[in-house]
């Protein structure tokens, strides 16, 4: 991730009443037959939030204030707690070191970038983890859990999964782990009309992903 990344987290309460998700892009062409063609714009998703939900207070829209205010509007990217998708394996469990398969050894290659996948049986999609959070990360080998500092690092700022020794020849690389969204604000203006939000109104505060 480049330099205008701050590895900070939005506010966690006020992340907890956001919502949105994935976004993808695909054209469709109907043809005369009434067929359609479709075609994927997009390789991976993007994940869009409205975080604005989640401010209910006066205090908490000060909060958000002074972190849009730091990051300079769309400036800087930061890091944003997706409450629906941030463990390698389902939001109410642990991540364990066999959650996710992340490589495979040939004897050569040391590092892995974590990656998810979701789906299993048509067109599985492998999502790029760059921002796990530290010192979440597990990692095995064929299964057997890996010590970290003697058998393996991770950079939690790009995701990548270093060893201390390359892995043996087809041995599989697995991985667990919490982790954040990248993401800025996909604004430079915060209007707030504070007789609206005292009467119940919801700003805006839109959030997109940065792809990694």
């Amino acid at each position: 991730m480049p330099s205008d990344f701050h590895e900070v987290r939005f506010p966690l309460d006020v992340s907890l009443g956001s919502r949105g998700g994935p976004v993808r892009r695909t054209d469709i062409v109907t043809l005369s037959s009434g067929r359609e063609h479709r075609n994927s714009r997009w390789a991976g998703s993007r994940r869009r939030y409205d975080a604005g939900l989640g401010v209910r207070t006066v205090d908490a829209l000060h909060t958000v204030i002074a972190f849009f205010e730091e990051r300079r509007g769309r400036l800087y990217g930061f890091r944003f707690r997706d409450r629906t998708d941030w463990r390698s394996g389902p939001p109410s469990s642990e991540p364990t070191p066999l959650d996710q398969r992340i490589g495979t050894g040939d004897g050569q290659a040391s590092s892995f970038p974590l990656v998810k996948a979701y789906g299993s049986s048509f067109a599985p999609y492998s999502r790029p983890i760059a921002k796990p959070v530290g010192g979440t990360v597990r990692v095995a080998l064929n299964g057997i859990e890996q010590s970290v500092g003697t058998g393996f690092n991770c950079d939690p700022t790009t995701g990548i999964v270093t060893f201390t020794a390359a892995p043996p020849v087809g041995a599989i690389v697995t991985a667990g782990f919490a982790f954040d969204v990248p993401v800025r604000f996909d604004t430079d203006e915060l209007d707030i009309d504070l007789s609206t939000f005292d009467a119940g109104g919801i700003p805006q505060i839109p959030l997109i992903e940065i792809v990694p």
